[in-house]
């Protein structure tokens, strides 16, 4: 096989489909925000625009571009306005910003953002060392963000944290993760997204977690994962979700990112690994896979360092023989 072969079959995955699988799934990219967060170096706000560029021309449809955290928390995201400001937004697509409260919320519409996402806890110490509250605190404070944000039509995504497991508490109780999905929605979340925060989680654990959820009335329409593969786990748990009809998974480009809060945490499951997996899988995500891998190749050399990709590795590569 010559080596444009390679090439060629690096970057074009063989499709299986599964007709009992979703056959459209949504991609919620993190990248320049969960990706971002943790980095050493502080990216100028130039280069973050520039990446939220090439993830949307690379077909992204959602993405989460900032936070409007205190600059104290996450210096790395100090720059929301700016970057913001700086993104355009192309027709069909969705821009998400994370607040942490109702000063960020009224930040957020101060620099236009259409759509927010909030963040719950499983446990009470993710919720201290993360959103300085307990657990009721940080449920309420999401809670007090999405009655807000619902009097301006803003939709919100509620992130709920550790809900597989806690570095410092360690198995996180199923019942109380099944309740709090369920509250966040009851509250109005349009999206409620698992966290598997420290990557810990494994397939039949997603699936009792999904069951739960589902049967506390939460629709699948509404459940997302958001997930890090720590253990090499994620794409495991991605298709474990795909069964019970879960369509929307968060992944950063490259798998860069971390949270900055949890030990033990690395990056998240990178968006060249699922799209692969999932063109694979006939399933169709509206992601130009070779832009991606060029988008997370760029971004290494922003960083000065290679990215955990594991497609990003084979294809950077192959491109060297």
């Amino acid at each position: 096989m010559s080596d444009d072969a390679t090439s060629v079959w690096f970057a074009r995955p063989q499709p299986f489909a599964d007709p009992g699988l979703p056959a459209r799934v949504q991609v919620y990219e993190v990248g320049p925000r969960d990706g971002l967060q943790a980095e050493p170096q502080i990216l100028p706000a130039a280069t973050k625009i520039e990446f939220a560029r090439r993830l949307y021309a690379a077909g992204v449809t959602a993405l989460e571009v900032t936070s409007f955290v205190p600059p104290s928390w996450i210096p790395q995201l100090a720059d929301a306005e700016e970057v913001l400001a700086g993104v355009d937004q192309p027709a069909g697509t969705r821009s998400v910003s994370l607040v942490p409260n109702l000063r960020g919320l009224e930040r957020s519409r101060a620099a236009g953002v259409r759509e927010v996402a909030v963040v719950a806890s499983s446990t009470e110490s993710f919720a201290h060392a993360n959103l300085n509250k307990d657990r009721e605190g940080a449920i309420a404070a999401a809670e007090a963000v999405v009655a807000e944000a619902a009097t301006t039509g803003t939709p919100v995504r509620g992130y709920l944290s550790m809900a597989f497991g806690d570095p410092w508490e360690g198995p996180v109780d199923l019942d109380t993760v099944v309740a709090l999905a369920a509250r966040l929605y009851a509250a109005g979340c349009s999206t409620i997204a698992l966290g598997d925060t420290i990557g810990v989680a494994t397939p039949n654990q997603v699936a009792r977690t999904l069951e739960g959820v589902l049967a506390a009335g939460v629709p699948v329409s509404a459940v997302a994962l958001h997930l890090h593969d720590t253990y090499g786990m994620a794409l495991a748990n991605v298709r474990a979700a795909l069964g019970f009809g879960i369509a929307e998974f968060d992944s950063a480009a490259g798998g860069i990112g971390r949270c900055p809060y949890a030990r033990g945490a690395t990056g998240n499951l990178a968006t060249e690994d699922l799209v692969w997996m999932l063109h694979g899988m006939g399933i169709d995500t509206g992601i130009d896979l070779e832009a991606m891998v060029a988008t997370s190749q760029w971004m290494s050399a922003m960083l000065g360092r290679p990215v955990p990709s594991r497609v990003v590795t084979a294809r950077t590569a192959a491109a060297a023989l």
